[in-house]
């Protein structure tokens, strides 16, 4: 019998060429992805640029109309591409089918045409440059796909960890970050399903299922491919929002040890061939990742002195949490950490606001000497290691917490604690001549220090705000007291004892005229809700009134009345916020307002 040595020749270098091509087009895709991040890294240094000199031409003018136009291609990008919902209003409204199930959300159109652009660049690769109609087109086609899907892992990765570079470099928020997460994760189980049958179907085509079954029994690498993309299916399988939302602690537990399973085997699967080396980055992220969360932890906790947690019950469901931490922390507004009580949820944790730090008055305004009293260090350092969370009683690790604490003496509980971070504070509103800050409900712990910087710095020459507006919806006026002392000190800025009287007089009628709270009471009023009314806080006063907001006319009325560039921060329910976004983009053509919004999705 004669070989023909020139076909196998032939054959073989062909099958190099093609998993040389694969390697590529993975190397390609990474390349692509980098490049997006790095034109938006480009466009995010741009607009912080351009809002670091706006707040240095407007410190000392009040007189701001340059910066009050809107551009025209910029306001017709925000209004249908940049903040637009994926179709009509609905962005961060959640669609549930009952009280206890939620379906999720919809992605922006902005979110949405990058994940388009990403399945769309994984399909081409994956298609283009097969030999269609050769022997080799489901060997090119299965290795193609294995070979993506690995590659995917790096930036599913990436973009799961609270951790990731990409949320300061980009300013972009840990909550879009997961969302891409999610769809790249889908995106790796189909090329890991193309993965699996482009060699099942060929080989039940000339061996039939019984030739499958035979080979899978007798080859290792085989059971540990089968096994990895059998993890990949299970995560997809246990991971849509009515199951997460349902067992969050369950899944969460189970997420990372089926992961570790998918990476363990996808390692042994793919030892020796060209994705071995994407895997191994993927696995190296990953353990980065955690090995940054572990010391962080580490950090914050480890002291002889344990962090301590003073959680008291407040009415209207509510939680107040005084976190004793060893280690000062930087606060900075728009921050938030998570939470650990091991007496309540074992080792799970939980994102929450921080919406207040003494630390903030404490080095700023208190003058600490050797000669000071050993009793007054002491007070002051344990107050300067103290900072405040608000949490709002639900379902699940929330509704234990709150039980145990309506069970304690005082309904006050005192309880070890684990905190990790601060993560996030990407939004800087320090430029902006006019800021609205509108808050639903206990999304007012994420304006807090906000309004504390602010004022302050317009106390102190530093920002250039002159104008700030809170706009908070709340059940009821119980709400109002749980932070009403924490406004108070905001408003006292700048009012030390020591200050002569009439500048002490001046700069509380300065904080007084350049914040404007306006709380709307939504829930059944009492017989101090029934009427608007203006009630004198300390230094200013705050108008309250009953009834949902009308966004459309607050908005317009600070257009009206605006000074310099206008900044929108919105935090609250998923209806409350998308509202808020609807009328932004609307008063795009009129004026220049930057949105920004905090939320939570998970």
């Amino acid at each position: 019998m004669k070989v023909d040595h020139k076909h196998d020749h032939r054959d073989n270098s062909q099958d190099l060429y093609y998993q040389q091509v694969d390697t590529d087009f993975a190397h390609y895709a990474l390349l692509a992805i980098a490049c997006f991040a790095t034109l938006l890294l480009v466009w995010r240094a741009l607009f912080s640029l351009s809002c670091y000199l706006r707040q240095v031409a407007c410190l000392t003018n009040d007189r701001q109309q340059f910066f009050v136009p809107a551009s025209k291609w910029l306001a017709a990008a925000r209004m249908h591409f940049l903040y637009a919902p994926l179709f009509r209003t609905r962005h961060y409204c959640e669609f549930r089918l009952s009280r206890a199930i939620n379906m999720g959300t919809l992605p922006s159109r902005s979110q949405s045409c990058i994940v388009l652009g990403i399945l769309a660049m994984n399909v081409a690769l994956c298609t283009v440059n097969v030999p269609y109609g050769t022997d080799l087109a489901a060997a090119v086609v299965r290795r193609r796909t294995g070979t993506m899907a690995t590659m995917n892992l790096i930036p599913v990765v990436l973009m799961a960890g609270r951790n990731n570079p990409l949320i300061c470099l980009l300013r972009i928020s840990y909550d879009t970050c997961n969302l891409f997460h999610r769809w790249l994760a889908r995106i790796v189980v189909l090329e890991s399903f193309a993965h699996v049958f482009a060699w099942c179907i060929p080989e039940a085509r000339h061996g039939g299922w019984d030739a499958v079954r035979v080979a899978f029994k007798g080859s290792w690498f085989l059971q540990t491919g089968l096994i990895a993309a059998s993890s990949f299916v299970f995560l997809l399988v246990h991971s849509p929002s009515p199951i997460r939302h349902a067992f969050y602690e369950t899944f969460l537990h189970l997420h990372i040890a089926v992961v570790t399973v998918a990476f363990i085997f996808g390692w042994i699967h793919v030892e020796g061939h060209a994705a071995h080396k994407l895997l191994l980055a993927a696995i190296i992220l990953w353990g980065v990742e955690r090995a940054a969360r572990i010391a962080t932890i580490l950090y914050r906790n480890g002291s002889r002195v344990p962090t301590t947690a003073v959680i008291e019950y407040l009415p209207n469901d509510l939680l107040k949490v005084a976190l004793h931490i060893p280690r000062p922390w930087h606060i900075t507004p728009g921050q938030h950490l998570y939470l650990y009580i091991p007496s309540i949820s074992l080792w799970t944790s939980h994102p929450f606001s921080v919406c207040w730090s003494e630390n903030w008055e404490l080095l700023d305004t208190c003058d600490t000497t050797p000669d000071a009293d050993t009793e007054k260090s002491n007070n002051e350092k344990r107050q300067r290691d103290t900072i405040y969370i608000l949490i709002r009683r639900r379902t699940g690790f929330t509704e234990t917490l709150a039980r145990r604490v309506r069970r304690s003496v005082n309904q006050t509980l005192s309880v070890h604690a684990i905190v990790e971070g601060p993560y996030g504070g990407i939004h800087s509103l320090d430029s902006y001549g006019t800021v609205i800050l509108f808050a639903g409900g206990v999304g007012i712990t994420h304006h807090l220090l906000y309004l504390q910087r602010l004022v302050r710095g317009q106390v102190d020459g530093t920002v250039a705000t002159k104008r700030i507006t809170l706009v908070w919806a709340v059940r009821s006026l119980g709400d109002v007291e749980c932070v009403e002392d924490w406004i108070d000190s905001t408003l006292r800025i700048g009012t030390a004892e020591e200050e002569e009287e009439e500048e002490s007089t001046s700069r509380r009628k300065r904080s007084a005229r350049v914040l404007q709270i306006l709380i709307y009471v939504t829930g059944v009023c009492d017989s101090r809700d029934e009427r608007s009314s203006h009630i004198g806080l300390d230094q200013g006063e705050r108008q309250v009134f009953h009834g949902r907001p009308s966004f459309e006319k607050v908005l317009a009325w600070e257009v009206e009345n605006q000074i310099g560039a206008m900044g929108v921060l919105c935090c609250g329910p998923g209806g409350f916020s998308d509202d808020v976004r609807r009328v932004c983009r609307e008063a795009q053509r009129r004026s220049r307002i930057d949105f920004f919004e905090e939320s939570f999705t998970w």
